[in-house]
């Protein structure tokens, strides 16, 4: 199935997808639930993912009680880079390898997504591993806000069209300012095999939101290292 080539769906029925972004449950971002559903609201977001870091408790919570659709994700640390699980129903641990990460993805019903796989200022998994792994892989990212050199997307989204793997795009927001900065508009889903079929047919959207943003999770880590207590709420 080849998402970069695909026909756009409905335009008229879209709606607005932010697929990656964080909360006050990542230990870099100081979010509330409760700001992540405001921003989203004010935004026109349709529906959004909580990818927090190595955990799924704020997204699980989300899930049950926003407006709108929530993806349950996770980024999981492999060890070697970043890989993004969607449709999760229990968290998976940090430091397996990207290998046993996917099968625990995969095995749960979720579906592989590669944030950011071109960022070399951040923590993407190495070429040489994914291109091993591309059979296993559901979506790539190839629009991310928080990419500091757009020239990262750019290649992002030329391989996901080499090989026609269906795309993605988030804010990767750790504050509510950047939540729907990068989306994609795509047709209403109701589970993970519609979710994905109308990503094949989605257009990216959004931009950069430009290197300041890193301050904020810089600030968010110094401050709950210090002991800074953030109601998770």
């Amino acid at each position: 199935m080849s998402a970069a080539k695909a026909a756009p769906g409905d335009l008229s029925k879209c709606i607005r997808v932010d697929l990656h972004m964080h909360t006050c449950h990542s230990v870099d971002s100081l979010m509330t639930l409760d700001e992540v559903v405001e921003a989203a609201l004010a935004r026109g977001l349709g529906a959004l993912a909580i990818t927090d870091h190595d955990e799924i408790g704020g997204a699980l919570a989300l899930s049950r009680t926003a407006p709108f659709p929530v993806i349950v994700g996770e980024e999981v640390d492999v060890g070697d880079g970043e890989i993004i699980g969607l449709f999760l129903q229990e968290r998976i641990p940090p430091k397996l390898g990207p290998e046993e990460t996917i099968a625990r993805i995969h095995a749960q019903g979720g579906l592989v997504y590669i944030p950011h796989p071109f960022d070399s200022h951040r923590y993407p998994l190495p070429e040489p591993a994914l291109l091993s792994l591309l059979h296993e892989v559901d979506a790539i990212e190839v629009l991310n806000a928080r990419v500091p050199v757009p020239a990262f997307n750019e290649r992002a989204a030329r391989f996901a069209h080499e090989h026609g793997i269906p795309c993605g795009a988030g804010s990767d927001a750790h504050t509510p300012g950047e939540i729907g900065r990068a989306y994609v508009e795509m047709e209403p889903f109701v589970d993970r095999d519609s979710f994905l079929r109308s990503l094949a047919r989605g257009r990216i959207g959004g931009s950069e939101s430009g290197p300041l943003v890193h301050l904020f999770s810089t600030w968010a880590k110094i401050r709950k290292r210090a002991g800074g207590s953030h109601e998770r709420s």
